[in-house]
């Protein structure tokens, strides 16, 4: 039976697009997970996995095993993936489970029989010490493992693939591979977009070790390798705290062995070591430790190389920060680059707010839209009409956002914020630039909009409601949509800027490639050059490109900059660009970091998340 003939084009489009943000892993929408997957966590049984099992057939990359019927079978119908890929991509997930059912079904009645794969040694090993149904040989499993959309590296099939459920196990399996000469890399089962995570040899799934204890008194808590940035910030919150964490479908523990935790918070909270209290490892070869222990290996140090992880982390006590309850978000505007940066920097400097980040029009633009073309109206809307080339994001308490609302002509508040936002159909329909045009002014056009007296006849326009957004989404999914704007939290900035849902967004169109540089924010002009290297590389190999988002750092002292290109992923032409691309931007930002002090390009830091910040911010 050839699969082309019974898994549509479109379909097979459609699964080829999975941009493997996870977000399908985590209860994001409170719409429930996978079911089958939530009893069975292995990243095949997810909405994502479901996707790469269906390219996989269609391509006849792996046959229909045993554990490919299971999986198809499995599927309810449920319609919740359909929900969560389409709040942050776009994308109808559905289409693929009910082709992959009716491919099985066709199968079957053909007289096909699902291929069973025989068990050998090694796999025996390894289902003795997790138990029989969290090991598996199948490919329908292991080829959930065996790619993602980093174009320059993978596919590259694993031979096992292992869920184990404690920190024993897991140190049993890692001793076991490093005694048979077997290679293991360790997965946290959250996003993997960066081709870091394959291996022809065992593949250990953490995403059974789910263990959060909470110590309110310390402000600690204590997780295991498998909780995620978004379970352990929803934990956090339910006691009065919040913690500094990364994409919320990220794993916590994962996030800082790799890179360091760092997001708008960072601006108070700090980055790498500062948020850690102790972690526990264990290393290629089996040996246990502790990063407090003196005699351990010196995870807090920084080498500006690219260097191995110091292991897989079995455990982690990280801090928590109390929040209070005035806090609020504020967007302030600015109509270049550079005023935006000396803002943020001054305010991190005065210590005024907690998470400062400076967007463009099309961070703002995309986190606000639930579609993609009303993304691209809004953003001509920002920064045509109102003369918005960027914001600076605050969030803070009361005093923090009585000090800013003295420092700048004009902002928008969390009022104002959710009228843009429930209104923003209404926004790109509506006559604002004749409004604006007739109102005469030297000022940028923001500040007359968002003045006191222009703001009720801006409501009168915009008639902001969760019906008027929803109105901008197909019709089956409008009911959804409306209820889910109906919770209050959904169009708060500070819970948004807390849980992050709206920030996997930014790959809705095309995958992204993020690059990230710590850099000083004073001069401007070092930030600038990089921004304009970024954009004369991209635009040499017709790569579309933007700023993503700055964060002022220890005071205002260093930021971290990232600046994005956009790419199709499953395009080979396109692909081509970005591997020669690769090369002249690693080489800029190498030369520029040469220059100046203070520049450091975020792969050096890779697996030296632990460090200390002194240590790579001022060397």
């Amino acid at each position: 039976m050839n699969p082309l003939d019974h898994i549509p084009e479109e379909i097979r489009r459609t699964a080829s697009q999975c941009r493997h943000y996870a977000m399908c892993k985590i209860d994001y929408l409170d719409t429930g997970l996978c079911p089958p997957a939530k009893k069975t966590p292995f990243v095949s049984f997810f909405p994502q996995g479901r996707m790469d099992l269906c390219a996989a057939l269609a391509k006849d990359r792996i046959p229909v095993t045993q554990a490919a019927a299971d999986i198809i079978s499995s599927c309810t119908l449920c319609g919740s993936c359909d929900r969560q890929c389409h709040f942050v991509t776009g994308m109808r997930p559905m289409k693929v489970m009910q082709a992959l059912k009716a491919f099985l079904e066709t199968f079957l009645e053909k007289g096909g029989v699902p291929v069973l794969i025989p068990e050998d040694d090694t796999l025996k090993a390894l289902k003795q010490m997790v138990g029989e149904q969290w090991a598996t040989n199948d490919p329908a499993h292991l080829m959930a493992y065996a790619d993602d959309p980093f174009p320059l590296a993978g596919p590259q099939m694993p031979g096992y693939v292992v869920l184990p459920g404690s920190a024993e196990e897991l140190v049993e399996i890692v001793r076991f591979a490093d005694k048979a000469g077997i290679p293991a890399v360790v997965r946290g089962n959250g996003g993997s977009v960066f081709g870091f995570v394959f291996t022809p040899g065992i593949v250990i799934d953490v995403n059974r070790m789910k263990k959060i204890l909470l110590d309110p008194d310390n402000w600690t808590a204590v997780i295991e390798p498998g909780v995620t940035s978004f379970e352990l910030q929803k934990a956090a919150s339910e006691k009065g705290f919040r913690v500094n964490t990364a994409e919320p479908a990220a794993t916590v523990c994962g996030n800082i062995v790799c890179t360091g935790l760092f997001s708008t918070w960072a601006n108070v909270y700090g980055v790498g070591a500062d948020h850690i209290v102790d972690m526990t490892f264990v290393d290629r070869h089996g040996r246990v430790f502790n990063a407090n222990d003196k005699t351990a290996p010196n995870v807090f140090g920084f080498q500006k190389a690219v260097r191995p992880s110091p292991g897989i982390c079995l455990e982690a006590r990280v801090r928590m920060h109390p929040v209070t309850d005035d806090e609020e978000g504020l967007l302030v505007p600015f109509t270049t680059f550079a005023d935006a940066v000396s803002f943020a920097r001054d305010i991190s400097r005065r210590r005024i707010g907690l998470a400062v980040g400076i967007l463009g029009g099309h961070y703002l633009s995309t986190f606000m839209s639930p579609t993609q073309s009303l993304a691209e109206q809004t953003r001509e809307v920002f920064s045509g009409i109102l003369e918005m080339t960027c914001v600076v994001s605050v969030i803070g308490d009361k005093y923090a956002r009585s000090s800013i609302r003295q420092m700048v002509p004009c902002v928008i508040d969390s009022r104002t914020f959710r009228m843009f936002m429930l209104g923003l159909p209404q926004l790109v329909r509506s006559d604002l630039a004749d409004i604006v045009q007739g109102l005469e002014s030297d000022r940028p056009a923001y500040e007359t909009v968002l003045s006191k007296e222009m703001l009720p006849v801006l409501e009168a326009v915009l008639s902001p409601s969760p019906e008027t957004l929803a109105a901008a989404i197909e019709d089956d999914l409008r009911g959804f949509y409306q209820d889910l704007y109906r919770r209050p939290h959904m169009t708060d900035m500070v819970w948004l800027t807390m849980f992050r849902i709206v920030s996997a967004r930014m790959s809705r169109h095309r995958h992204m490639f993020a690059f990230l540089i710590y850099v000083p924010l004073a001069p401007v002009a070092v930030i600038q050059e990089l921004m304009a290297s970024f954009a004369d590389i991209a635009e040499k190999y017709g790569i579309e490109h933007d700023l993503g988002f700055i964060t002022p750092l220890d005071l205002g002292k260093r930021g971290i900059l990232e600046y994005d290109y956009y790419i199709d992923h499953t395009d080979s032409t396109d692909a081509e660009k970005i591997r020669l691309a690769m090369p002249e931007i690693e080489t800029m930002v190498d030369q520029v970091s040469r220059s100046y002090k203070g520049v450091t390009f975020l792969k050096y830091i890779f697996s030296q998340g632990c460090a200390r910040k002194e240590n790579f911010l001022y060397t």
